[in-house]
């Protein structure tokens, strides 16, 4: 998306939400820092505090000493100019596939905002140049993995102080490019970070909390989504919607699952009791929905506390107090409560995709799917035998499943001892957030494959002679469907429309019960 549809996103004294991360990161919206001469003032201050301290030879932990463990190595003052650059430099090691360009600019916003609370130590210029990248969509090429979630995000994060400062490569205008390159193309000198930049920028929890803000925003919609295809395979599975009954759900009121269950009911267009036409109770995987959708719907509440408290703090080391003139040495830069949200989330959302494979598993199986055709074919009897419909989309939505369910396993509990025992106790938050990441992408495949096999039982269900009307959403739903999805008659490949699905998912595409 290139595109600037929404209003800017103002960096300053103003916390973000994490439809501010999304829009940026989607290149919906244009930035702007704040501008005030309040706000420059307060950022400029901590930079002079720094000099200050410096020109009367105080002890500032990297800055006049060696990094972690190498504290208590005292850095002469002839050498702490070049001390910045040897911290990016020697961070220079992260291995693995690239984050993309959404996940980019996310963390260049998370950065940003963080920065500019004015307890870090940097100079307008830094913030300026950081709001820079954003605006004019250079994104640092950084490495997915080589950080433990304290201190911080430290090896990504040297991708960005390095691009900054001219060096290393970055993604512009959709050519992979030498920072040097595109720093004389722009007209731009490249920063010479001062004493404390270079920590500022790196020693800070920015790519775990972009990556969980973009988590989070995935997880939302695929809740929304997760709910209608369980009305589809109501329909579908002509299963009992007394279960979603509103005095039911009066009787357990965990929000998340009334709302759930009140969705399913509009999706439904349930407005009294109604008698089933099979089983009295249908099986959990259709009766339970709202219980296990709800539970994702009730944590979201807290994990967007999570996330936007961290998004909105300032999570360095040491934390510069320039009013106060101290320089506070603590832990800030520990994800922990970053590690937390996205280990519990990939729980949550690898429940949907057990869920939703459940329901698949229902509508593929005659013995279960109340009189549609094995395997949701759609052949003529008559060649009924060599068509074999959803059969391997089914097979590979347990593989899907499988998978997510085996990452569910916390990140935050595998914490080692690195950096000579200085840090001893880490967060892992960036991996709990990758592993996320991860558990999403396969949730959001189940949910393409059950959409689409939800549809054709639908389909299915609607050539017979006793066929209901579909309720107005979900007959929308359907129609809207068919123009990219056609029934499957005669067995064909349907990894094309599967992908062209998850596209549709990525876009948020459908309006789910806003």
């Amino acid at each position: 998306m290139t595109t600037h549809p929404l209003e800017p996103v103002t960096f300053g004294e103003l916390p973000l939400r994490i439809e501010d991360v999304l829009a940026l990161a989607n290149r919906q919206a244009p930035t702007r820092l704040q501008g005030d001469s309040a706000f420059r003032q307060r950022i400029a201050k901590g930079a002079q505090f720094l000099d200050s301290l410096l020109d009367k030879e105080g002890v500032i932990y990297g800055v006049t000493t060696g990094y972690g463990d190498s504290c208590v190595v005292a850095v002469p003052l002839q050498h702490v100019e070049a001390l910045p650059r040897h911290l990016y430099t020697f961070h220079g090691c992260g291995l693995g596939k690239l984050l993309d360009a959404q996940a980019t600019r996310a963390v260049l916003a998370a950065r940003l905002q963080s920065l500019c609370h004015g307890v870090s130590g940097v100079r307008v210029e830094l913030l300026e140049r950081l709001q820079a990248f954003l605006e004019h969509d250079i994104l640092p090429l950084i490495p997915e993995e080589g950080s433990v979630g304290a201190s911080g995000d430290l090896t990504p994060l040297s991708y960005v102080a390095a691009t900054l400062s001219g060096e290393r490569e970055v993604m512009f205008r959709g050519e992979r490019r030498t920072s040097a390159e595109v720093h004389r193309e722009l007209g731009w000198e490249p920063l010479v970070l001062r004493p404390k930049e270079a920590l500022a920028l790196m020693n800070g929890t920015a790519v775990m909390t972009g990556l969980a803000c973009l988590a989070f925003a995935r997880a939302d919609y695929l809740l929304r989504l997760a709910t209608r295809i369980t009305a589809l395979n109501v329909v579908a599975l002509q299963g009992n919607p007394e279960h979603f009954d509103e005095r039911l759900f009066a009787a357990k009121p965990h929000p998340g699952q009334m709302q759930v269950a009140a969705w399913l009911r509009q999706d439904l267009a349930i407005d009294a009791p109604t008698a089933p036409l099979h089983r009295l109770q249908d099986r959990y995987s259709l009766r339970c929905a709202p219980h296990v959708l709800g539970v994702l719907a009730d944590s979201l509440g807290w994990l967007r506390g999570f996330i936007e408290t961290e998004l909105n703090s300032a999570n360095d080391n040491p934390i510069i107090d320039a009013e106060a003139e101290r320089v506070l040495h603590g832990g800030h830069f520990y994800g922990g409560h970053i590690a937390f949200a996205m280990d519990s989330l990939k729980n949550l959302v690898a429940n949907v995709a057990d869920l939703l494979d459940r329901q698949l598993a229902l509508l593929v199986d005659e013995r279960y799917n109340h009189g549609l055709p094995s395997n949701l074919s759609g052949a003529p009897a008559d060649r009924a035998m060599i068509n074999h419909g959803f059969k391997a989309v089914q097979i590979g939505t347990s593989a899907w499943t499988a998978e997510a369910l085996k990452n569910t396993m916390p990140a935050s509990v595998f914490s080692r001892s690195t950096e000579c025992h200085n840090q001893d106790k880490v967060s892992m938050g960036t991996i709990a957030a990758r592993d996320a990441i991860r558990v999403l992408e396969l949730t959001e495949q189940v949910a393409a494959a059950t959409l689409l096999a939800a549809n054709q039982g639908v389909w299915l269900r609607g050539r017979a002679e006793d066929a209901r009307p579909l309720p107005p959403a979900l007959a929308a739903m359907h129609q809207e469907l068919a123009k990219d999805f056609p029934p499957v008659i005669e067995d064909r490949a349907l990894e094309g429309e599967l992908r062209l699905c998850l596209q549709r998912i990525a876009e948020q595409h459908w309006r789910l019960h806003a």
